[in-house]
């Protein structure tokens, strides 16, 4: 699969009102201060966790990793360029790890993998949430064969959901909303610079065909909630 480059550029979930809102959504599962360790699986660009570095202050940097460095990735944070199997094996504590949205990049295998490391990279009384989008009456706005990619991809999300319920056991389930209103026209390009994995793997005309639908069938206004849910672990 391409590398998923834009799904934190210039879109909703890069906005101040969504990652203030995030935060506080994060806030009321964990216990944020100076002393908190941080880090984030998937982190793309960093906004959220920079947002909480600026916040907190927090006295050893939050680290996000990534297999893919943006250009514009954010520099009051730790970056590193990895996969994060081969990061959490190097045994470092965190008192917080979020995997956000990134669940679905990783085999049945791996995921067991990921979530046995991730467990014991946490301190004691250490929170591990993990975010991906509702698998049920998703309202994202789709054109016909990406909803066919979307629904493909959450079906795998569910049996996935499986495997972490059973493997964490000791979890609790929410869900995060925010309620977007963009214009046509920019969730048009976000369309474009393939924002979502489901849209990696369509061609230029696929994606054109889509657009053409989208102009077709909704508003120049889009009013949806975008809902992730939320699985939480302490350990």
């Amino acid at each position: 699969m391409k590398p998923l480059k834009n799904w934190d550029n210039r879109t909703w979930l890069s906005s101040k009102k969504y990652i203030d809102q995030f935060h506080k959504f994060i806030k009321r599962k964990t216990k944020l201060n100076k002393n908190t360790r941080i880090l984030d699986i998937g982190c793309g660009r960093a906004n959220i966790i920079s947002f909480l570095q600026k916040k907190y202050k927090f006295k050893t940097k939050a680290i996000g990793i990534d297999i893919l460095k943006n250009k514009n990735t954010k520099k009051n944070i730790l970056f590193k360029k990895s996969d994060a199997l081969k990061y959490l094996k190097k045994g470092k504590k965190f008192d917080v790890i979020i995997i956000k949205q990134t669940i679905h990049f990783f085999s049945q295998t791996k995921i067991v993998f990921l979530l046995n490391l991730a467990k014991k990279n946490l301190n004691e009384r250490g929170t591990l949430l993990i975010f991906s989008l509702k698998t049920k009456n998703n309202k994202i706005p789709c054109f016909k064969i990406m909803k066919k990619q979307l629904n493909n991809s959450l079906k795998k999300d569910e049996k996935l959901f499986k495997i972490i319920r059973k493997n964490l056991r000791r979890i609790k389930e929410t869900n995060f909303n925010f309620n977007v209103k963009i214009s046509k026209r920019k969730y048009v390009s976000m369309v474009k610079n393939r924002y979502m994995s489901c849209l990696l793997s369509l061609s230029n005309k696929e994606i054109e065909k889509g657009i053409d639908e989208i102009n077709l069938n909704f508003k120049n206004q889009l009013n949806f909630t975008d809902t992730l849910k939320c699985i939480s672990f302490r350990k």
